[in-house]
Formats: C-alpha cells, sequence, structure tokens
C-alpha cells in the first residue's frame, strides 16, 4: 500500500447540512449552506473542470494510480437534508460524494449539538441505502459522535472499528473511509483508523491535499454559508486554503 501521497493539491470540500440556515446568533449557522449556493457550488466546480468525486472515487488519485483535476465532496455526520437537498443537485451535476455517517444515530438526530443548536434527523438506513444506490459512498464518523482525544485509547479504538463493523453489517457495503469528529485526533488514532481497515482518514484541519500528507490524517477545505464565488475559487485553485493550515 502507498503510505504517502504522491498528488498534489487535491482539495476535500467538507460541508455539515444543506438547508435553510437558521436565524443569525444562532451558534453553528455558518455550517449551514443554503440549497441555492451548494447548486451555484457544484456548477462552478464543473466549470472549473474539476471532477467532484467521494473518497471512494477519490482512491486513485490519492495514490496517484489516476491522474486529473478533482475534488472530494464530504458530508459529515449524514444529515437527512443531505439526501433530502443535496442528493439531486449531486446528480444533476455528474458529481459523488462522501457522507460520513455516526452508527449508532442512524435514522436519529445530531444529539450531540443538542442546547447549542436545534438538532436535525440524520440519514436512515433506507436513505443511506438509496444513497449508495445513487453512486455515493458512505464512511464511518464513530459509533457516538465521540470527541476521541477525551477517550481512553481503547474506548476510541471501540468508536472507530465498531462504527465500521456496524455500517458494513447495515448497509452491505465496505466502509474504507474515516473522518473524526469534530476534527479531532491524535496520532494514535490515525494508527488505529489504519489498523481497522481505513484507505484514508480525515480531519477539519484546513487545507488542500499535498504530497506529503499521510491518508490517515487528510485536511479539508472548509465550505460555510458565507462562502461567496470569489473565496469558492480561490478555495480550490490557489493557496488561500492552504495557508490558512
Amino acid at each position: 500500500m502507498i503510505e504517502k501521497l504522491v498528488i498534489k493539491p487535491i482539495p476535500i470540500l467538507v460541508y455539515h447540512q444543506i438547508d435553510k440556515p437558521p436565524s443569525r446568533g444562532t451558534p453553528l449557522r455558518g455550517l449551514v449552506v443554503t440549497p441555492q449556493s451548494f447548486s451555484w457550488q457544484m456548477s462552478m466546480l464543473k466549470t472549473l473542470g474539476y471532477s467532484g468525486l467521494s473518497m471512494r472515487d477519490l482512491e486513485p488519485y490519492l495514490t496517484g494510480e489516476k491522474h486529473g483535476r478533482v475534488a472530494g465532496i464530504t458530508f459529515d455526520d449524514g444529515y437527512q437534508n443531505n439526501f433530502d437537498l443535496a442528493l439531486p443537485i449531486l446528480k444533476r451535476h455528474g458529481h459523488t460524494a462522501t457522507c460520513y455517517a455516526v452508527s449508532e444515530q442512524v435514522g436519529r438526530t445530531n444529539h450531540w449539538d443538542d442546547g447549542l443548536v436545534a438538532t436535525k434527523p440524520l440519514m436512515n438506513r433506507e436513505q443511506l441505502l438509496i444513497w449508495l444506490d445513487e453512486g455515493m459512498d458512505v464512511g464511518s464518523h464513530t459509533c457516538t459522535h465521540a470527541d476521541l482525544t477525551k477517550l481512553e485509547d481503547k474506548e476510541a479504538l471501540k468508536e472507530i472499528k465498531l462504527s465500521k463493523l456496524s455500517l458494513e453489517d447495515s448497509l452491505g457495503t465496505q466502509i474504507r473511509h474515516f473522518c473524526y469528529p469534530y476534527g479531532r485526533m491524535h496520532p494514535i488514532h490515525a494508527q488505529m483508523a489504519r489498523d481497522c481497515g481505513y484507505i484514508t482518514a480525515t480531519m477539519m484541519q484546513r487545507g488542500r491535499v499535498q504530497s506529503d500528507h499521510d491518508q490517515w490524517q487528510l485536511p479539508r477545505v472548509l465550505i460555510a454559508r458565507a462562502t461567496n464565488p470569489l473565496h469558492f475559487f480561490m478555495k480550490l485553485m490557489t493557496r488561500y486554503e492552504d495557508r490558512r493550515g
């Protein structure tokens, strides 16, 4: 297995919710991107010559087996609005994406945000199966959306390993990609993800993937509610996001 990336730079876009943003002053409001914004972003991606790819489809570009102008598209947590509003837009523009699901919360809500923001429904098993049937990908976001940095190593390993096994059993597909909740991790967690059989693991550290990045500590490009077309262009095609990492 190739352990060092040989293609550069590859932006891996990170989204959370695609929905109408909550009222001004609401915590985490910036992580809610409107469907209209997401639509022009996916259109602009295509216009700039990028193929928007799930982590599964991005694999050969990360290992150097394929070359081209590509960008990863990822959604953290697995919100139902990703299914309802993002999926049709992705299909319209010919892109694929990875949804990182929290295995014990499938069909429930983002309870970890309770008291901070209004909780929202997450995709259920049937919706995740349709997501897969439509050419998308599902990755793991642990069992409970735990902050791994606050857990004993034994418990962190359970979150990383059991979420993979649970999703594979439920969905009947191989779960090859992992995302650290809150973007927080220690080097030992990267080793755990590798040992558990994940091909990649992504963080919230900002930047595009460069040739010296480890496959289990991949940075991503944050797309927020306020991201405008100029910012979007700069995030994709310049060192703008790299410098922020």
